[in-house]
């Protein structure tokens, strides 16, 4: 018997729950994936119990001596993965560790051109509705009636509102990012530059895609999706923005970093140095491609003209669905997937006319070619049959049955929680 199940039998039961829930259906959520046995290891770790406010070698509370070592590896691992000059580990998520690179840089009232969330962009990049709106000037750039980033209208836009900060980076865009480019248009108008990879670290770890990092001042990532390591957030950055990035981190944004988690980013980072993390990063790209070829010929709508990377955004009007629709059919077929809007969209932000999904978590299974094309008819099959509850428990049962021959990596299909 498990220590939680002796003392907390409610928290067991939701955890076992999520272990069966993760193990007999297919996770296709672009931003979610599934850390290793290590990397779950080290995340309940003794190092939970430590405050560290301050960097190694230079903190505020004594005994870190192994904690210094630990974030020290992290972010040394970082560095040789990305190419990165400096890096700051202990940014606890992705939000949090854009809002600290914008303070490392900006003042209040600074203008940043970045990408409209309708367009594929994300809500820190200056949406409305977020509180770093308010403080900064957001200009916000959209893709063309064809999908992809118009370079010529951001150097327009570049000219004529002189920002302080070119943002590139996106949370539901298809497409690859030509950063070479931007840098020129940033140099002509004096701007700094930040890229927001989020989803795309572990693919540019992998050699799968663009590497901002040599080339911009600032890049900011989370460390979980195709990155495959624990929810949490990173910054890197040229040598001279150093102290800046570090400051605005701690203690201008954040105080005692999460040792336990930083671990856990270490034992990532490991895993992303071997070689087989090439050939990871090869797949999901090899499993989006085969996703996107099978939903097209299945009559699926695709934004941006299809993908580049590990998602893919879907118009599922065609269909006469909604992406709310789609995504509780789908949810009662065992195939997880988000709502999401697609440029343009007439919809609202809760009912909207797409759904996007990703290969990441898959791949991670093992799951190649083979599984996308079934994957694929079944969103078909779930979709054109979301009425029929029936229709749909039988599709559950035949994602349930593929799901036993691809183990999720740290909790299997019989262990009883998480381990």
């Amino acid at each position: 018997m498990s220590a939680i199940q002796n003392q907390d039998p409610a928290v067991y039961t939701a955890i076992v729950g999520e272990k069966k829930r993760e193990a007999e259906g297919l996770e296709l959520i672009a931003s979610e994936n599934y850390v290793s046995p290590a990397v779950l290891e080290a995340l309940g770790t003794v190092f939970t119990n430590k405050y560290s406010e301050g960097y190694p070698g230079k903190r505020y509370y004594g005994g870190q001596t192994y904690t210094d070592q630990v974030e020290s590896l992290a972010i040394e691992r970082a560095k040789q993965l990305f190419g990165a000059d400096h890096v700051n580990v202990q940014p606890l998520s992705g939000a949090p560790a854009n809002i600290a690179a914008y303070f490392s840089i900006l003042e209040p009232g600074d203008t940043v051109l970045g990408m409209d969330l309708s367009h594929g962009g994300h809500l820190t990049h200056g949406h409305p509705v977020t509180y770093i709106a308010k403080l900064f000037k957001f200009i916000r750039y959209k893709t063309t009636e064809e999908g992809s980033i118009d370079y010529d209208e951001i150097e327009r836009m570049a000219k004529e509102h002189k920002p302080k900060l070119i943002l590139m980076g996106y949370s539901a865009y298809s497409r690859e990012i030509d950063y070479t480019r931007v840098k020129k248009i940033a140099d002509s108008v004096g701007s700094l530059t930040m890229a927001d990879i989020a989803h795309l670290a572990g693919l540019i770890a992998g050699g799968e895609m663009n590497n901002p990092v040599p080339l911009f001042d600032l890049v900011t990532t989370t460390t979980h999706k195709t990155l495959r390591g624990p929810r949490g957030g990173m910054i890197m950055c040229k040598s001279h923005l150093a102290k800046a990035v570090d400051k605005s981190v701690f203690p201008g944004f954040q105080g005692g970093p999460h040792e336990n988690n930083i671990a856990a980013k270490a034992v990532a980072f490991g895993e992303a140095l071997k070689p087989e993390f090439k050939e990871y990063a090869r797949q999901i790209k090899k499993n989006a491609k085969t996703m996107e070829n099978e939903l097209r010929e299945l009559g699926f709508k695709l934004m941006f003209g299809g993908t580049d990377n590990h998602l893919l955004l879907i118009d599922v009007s065609n269909k006469n669905a909604t992406g709310k629709e789609a995504e509780i059919a789908l949810d009662k077929a065992g195939i997880t997937v988000n709502k999401n809007m697609i440029p343009n969209d007439p919809r609202s932000p809760m009912d909207p006319s797409g759904i996007r999904i990703g290969t990441p978590a898959m791949t991670t299974r093992g799951m190649k070619e083979a599984e996308m094309v079934k994957v694929a008819k079944w969103m078909d099959l779930a979709i054109a049959n979301r009425t029929n509850e029936q229709e749909l428990a039988k599709i559950k049962e035949e994602v349930k049955e593929l799901c036993k021959g691809f183990p999720v990596p740290g909790i299997g299909n019989d262990s009883p929680i998480n381990r």
